[in-house]
Protein backbone atom coordinates (compact mmCIF):
# COMPACT_ATOMS: atom_id res chain seq x y z
CA UNK A 1 0.00 0.00 0.00
CA UNK A 2 2.74 2.24 0.75
CA UNK A 3 4.79 1.43 -2.12
CA UNK A 4 1.57 2.11 -4.33
CA UNK A 5 1.47 5.53 -2.68
CA UNK A 6 5.06 6.17 -3.27
CA UNK A 7 4.27 5.85 -7.45
CA UNK A 8 1.38 7.80 -7.50
CA UNK A 9 3.22 10.79 -5.34
CA UNK A 10 6.37 10.53 -8.24
CA UNK A 11 3.60 10.35 -10.85
CA UNK A 12 1.98 13.61 -9.21
CA UNK A 13 5.12 15.20 -9.23
CA UNK A 14 6.22 14.44 -13.07
CA UNK A 15 2.78 15.49 -14.37
CA UNK A 16 2.92 18.84 -11.89
CA UNK A 17 6.37 19.63 -13.57
CA UNK A 18 4.92 18.77 -17.47
CA UNK A 19 2.18 21.24 -16.72
CA UNK A 20 4.38 23.97 -15.05
CA UNK A 21 6.68 23.33 -17.97
CA UNK A 22 4.32 23.73 -20.74
CA UNK A 23 3.17 27.12 -18.25
CA UNK A 24 6.26 28.69 -19.69
CA UNK A 25 4.97 28.53 -23.70
CA UNK A 26 2.81 32.13 -22.32
CA UNK A 27 6.60 33.54 -21.33
CA UNK A 28 7.05 36.25 -23.91
CA UNK A 29 10.56 35.56 -26.08
CA UNK A 30 11.95 37.18 -28.46
CA UNK A 31 10.41 37.98 -31.71
CA UNK A 32 12.32 36.59 -35.10
CA UNK A 33 11.05 35.32 -38.86
CA UNK A 34 12.61 32.34 -39.90
CA UNK A 35 14.82 33.50 -43.20
CA UNK A 36 16.24 29.72 -43.96
CA UNK A 37 15.63 26.42 -42.71
CA UNK A 38 19.38 24.53 -43.17
CA UNK A 39 17.93 21.37 -41.29
CA UNK A 40 15.57 20.24 -38.48
CA UNK A 41 17.52 21.80 -36.12
CA UNK A 42 19.23 24.41 -37.61
CA UNK A 43 17.71 27.64 -38.65
CA UNK A 44 18.67 31.09 -39.56
CA UNK A 45 16.48 33.91 -38.24
CA UNK A 46 15.92 37.54 -38.47
CA UNK A 47 15.27 38.92 -35.06
CA UNK A 48 13.47 42.38 -34.28
CA UNK A 49 14.96 44.99 -32.21
CA UNK A 50 14.87 44.20 -28.34
CA UNK A 51 15.91 45.65 -25.06
CA UNK A 52 18.02 43.17 -23.08
CA UNK A 53 19.21 43.64 -19.00
CA UNK A 54 22.92 42.24 -18.62
CA UNK A 55 24.78 41.28 -15.59
CA UNK A 56 28.50 39.88 -15.33
CA UNK A 57 28.41 36.21 -14.36
CA UNK A 58 31.64 36.50 -11.67
CA UNK A 59 31.24 33.87 -9.90
CA UNK A 60 28.73 31.56 -11.05
CA UNK A 61 25.80 31.24 -13.67
CA UNK A 62 23.47 30.72 -10.14
CA UNK A 63 24.63 34.51 -9.07
CA UNK A 64 24.03 35.80 -12.80
CA UNK A 65 20.45 34.56 -12.53
CA UNK A 66 19.89 35.79 -8.77
CA UNK A 67 21.04 39.59 -9.80
CA UNK A 68 18.91 40.04 -12.69
CA UNK A 69 15.62 38.22 -11.34
CA UNK A 70 16.28 40.22 -7.89
CA UNK A 71 15.57 42.90 -10.69
CA UNK A 72 12.76 42.02 -12.04
CA UNK A 73 11.38 40.79 -8.73
CA UNK A 74 11.34 44.34 -7.70
CA UNK A 75 14.46 44.94 -7.07
CA UNK A 76 14.38 48.20 -8.49
CA UNK A 77 13.34 52.46 -7.71
CA UNK A 78 10.08 51.95 -8.50
CA UNK A 79 9.53 48.16 -6.56
CA UNK A 80 8.37 47.08 -9.77
CA UNK A 81 7.84 43.64 -10.93
CA UNK A 82 8.69 42.66 -14.41
CA UNK A 83 7.23 39.81 -16.55
CA UNK A 84 9.68 36.95 -16.82
CA UNK A 85 10.84 36.65 -20.63
CA UNK A 86 12.67 33.49 -22.25
CA UNK A 87 15.17 32.94 -23.17
CA UNK A 88 18.26 33.53 -20.59
CA UNK A 89 21.23 33.93 -22.36
CA UNK A 90 24.59 33.44 -21.36
CA UNK A 91 27.71 34.22 -23.50
CA UNK A 92 29.69 31.38 -24.18
CA UNK A 93 33.38 32.85 -25.26
CA UNK A 94 35.20 35.87 -23.94
CA UNK A 95 36.69 36.29 -20.49
CA UNK A 96 34.20 38.81 -18.89
CA UNK A 97 31.11 36.25 -19.23
CA UNK A 98 27.48 37.74 -18.92
CA UNK A 99 23.78 36.98 -18.24
CA UNK A 100 20.89 38.28 -20.35
CA UNK A 101 17.28 38.85 -19.72
CA UNK A 102 15.60 40.01 -22.46
CA UNK A 103 12.69 42.76 -21.37
CA UNK A 104 9.45 42.78 -21.98
CA UNK A 105 8.42 44.61 -25.19
CA UNK A 106 6.44 47.13 -23.33
CA UNK A 107 9.62 48.64 -22.32
CA UNK A 108 11.68 51.23 -23.73
CA UNK A 109 15.67 51.95 -22.29
CA UNK A 110 13.50 55.35 -20.91
CA UNK A 111 10.93 53.35 -19.39
CA UNK A 112 12.53 50.68 -17.43
CA UNK A 113 12.80 51.37 -13.96
CA UNK A 114 16.26 52.17 -12.37
CA UNK A 115 17.93 48.87 -10.86
CA UNK A 116 19.04 49.21 -6.99
CA UNK A 117 21.79 46.63 -7.72
CA UNK A 118 24.43 48.39 -9.87
CA UNK A 119 25.50 45.08 -11.03
CA UNK A 120 22.71 45.27 -13.50
CA UNK A 121 23.01 47.18 -17.13
CA UNK A 122 20.43 47.81 -19.64
CA UNK A 123 21.40 47.67 -23.63
CA UNK A 124 19.28 48.14 -26.93
CA UNK A 125 19.72 45.60 -29.40
CA UNK A 126 19.32 46.47 -33.07
CA UNK A 127 17.37 44.03 -35.13
CA UNK A 128 19.84 41.24 -36.38
CA UNK A 129 20.28 38.03 -38.39
CA UNK A 130 21.35 34.96 -36.53
CA UNK A 131 21.55 31.43 -37.01
CA UNK A 132 20.23 28.66 -34.02
CA UNK A 133 20.78 25.39 -33.32
CA UNK A 134 17.81 23.70 -31.12
CA UNK A 135 18.91 20.91 -28.98
CA UNK A 136 17.01 19.88 -25.27
CA UNK A 137 18.13 18.07 -22.34
CA UNK A 138 20.22 20.11 -19.76
CA UNK A 139 23.21 22.69 -21.16
CA UNK A 140 26.09 21.83 -19.79
CA UNK A 141 29.07 23.50 -20.70
CA UNK A 142 30.40 20.17 -23.00
CA UNK A 143 27.06 19.73 -24.74
CA UNK A 144 26.68 23.15 -25.33
CA UNK A 145 30.00 23.44 -26.43
CA UNK A 146 29.17 20.16 -28.63
CA UNK A 147 26.38 22.03 -30.26
CA UNK A 148 28.52 25.11 -31.07
CA UNK A 149 31.08 23.01 -32.90
CA UNK A 150 27.86 21.17 -34.83
CA UNK A 151 26.62 24.97 -35.90
CA UNK A 152 29.82 26.09 -37.14
CA UNK A 153 30.35 23.14 -38.99
CA UNK A 154 26.95 23.60 -40.53
CA UNK A 155 27.92 27.08 -41.31
CA UNK A 156 31.29 26.99 -43.04
CA UNK A 157 29.61 25.33 -45.80
CA UNK A 158 26.23 27.30 -46.09
CA UNK A 159 25.70 30.69 -47.15
CA UNK A 160 26.00 32.28 -43.79
CA UNK A 161 29.15 33.91 -42.54
CA UNK A 162 29.64 34.07 -38.68
CA UNK A 163 29.89 37.96 -37.60
CA UNK A 164 29.71 37.90 -33.78
CA UNK A 165 30.06 35.82 -30.51
CA UNK A 166 27.66 32.94 -29.63
CA UNK A 167 25.52 32.25 -26.60
CA UNK A 168 23.22 29.93 -24.97
CA UNK A 169 19.38 30.58 -24.46
CA UNK A 170 17.50 28.02 -22.25
CA UNK A 171 13.70 28.48 -22.27
CA UNK A 172 12.54 26.93 -19.34
CA UNK A 173 12.80 26.64 -15.91
CA UNK A 174 15.15 24.47 -13.81
CA UNK A 175 12.42 21.99 -12.58
CA UNK A 176 11.79 21.22 -16.25
CA UNK A 177 12.51 17.62 -16.87
CA UNK A 178 15.46 17.20 -19.44
CA UNK A 179 13.54 15.68 -22.47
CA UNK A 180 11.11 18.92 -22.41
CA UNK A 181 13.96 21.35 -21.98
CA UNK A 182 13.90 23.73 -25.35
CA UNK A 183 18.19 25.40 -25.30
CA UNK A 184 19.30 26.74 -28.57
CA UNK A 185 22.67 28.02 -29.50
CA UNK A 186 22.46 32.21 -31.21
CA UNK A 187 25.11 33.24 -33.19
CA UNK A 188 24.64 36.70 -35.02
CA UNK A 189 25.71 35.55 -39.00
CA UNK A 190 25.44 37.87 -42.11
CA UNK A 191 25.32 36.59 -45.67
CA UNK A 192 28.46 35.42 -47.32
CA UNK A 193 28.16 37.49 -50.47
CA UNK A 194 27.80 40.68 -48.62
CA UNK A 195 31.36 39.98 -46.76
Amino acid sequence: MIHTGFKMSGLSLILMALLLSMSAIAIEEPRYTVLEQIDDRIEVRQYEAQVVAVTPMSESQNNGFRVLAGYIFGGNDKDEKIAMTAPVATTMAGDQREMTFMMPNEYTLESLPKPLDGRVDFRSIPAYTAAVIRFSGRANGSIAEEKWLALKTVLEGADWQIVGQPTLNQYNPPWTLGFLRRNEIIVPVTASDSQ
